[in-house]
């Protein structure tokens, strides 16, 4: 099995510097950022993408809605922000762990 790299950063056996993190989520700045504020909110739990989504998953999938308007408007997006969200090798996803992209705050590099 491949270690999955936002599981390790969920479970901080990675150091990274989280921007939030709750008992559900994760949030942090994305290494190689394609806008001037650009971070990442996954879940801790392992999905690999929108195609594994469970019924119990519901609250995840809430908090994460609910929290992203919050750190964008934490990061100085007040003006708007993207939201990105790759599903599948077809939609370009990367890494095999349900995550959302928060962009804004200036021009967008291309994905």
């Amino acid at each position: 099995m491949i270690k999955c790299i936002f599981c390790c950063i969920s479970r901080k056996e990675i150091n990274t510097k989280l921007v939030f993190e709750n008992e559900l989520i994760v949030a942090f700045d994305d290494i190689k950022p394609k806008a001037p504020v650009h971070f990442l909110v996954i879940p801790k739990k392992h999905i690999e993408n929108l195609f594994d989504i469970g019924e119990s998953d519901r609250s995840i999938l809430a908090e994460i809605q609910i929290i992203i308007p919050k750190l964008a408007l934490k990061k100085g997006l007040d003006k708007g922000f993207r939201v990105i969200q790759n599903n599948g090798a077809g939609g370009r996803q990367e890494v095999y762990h349900l995550h959302y992209h928060v962009l804004g705050g200036g021009e967008f590099k291309f994905f």
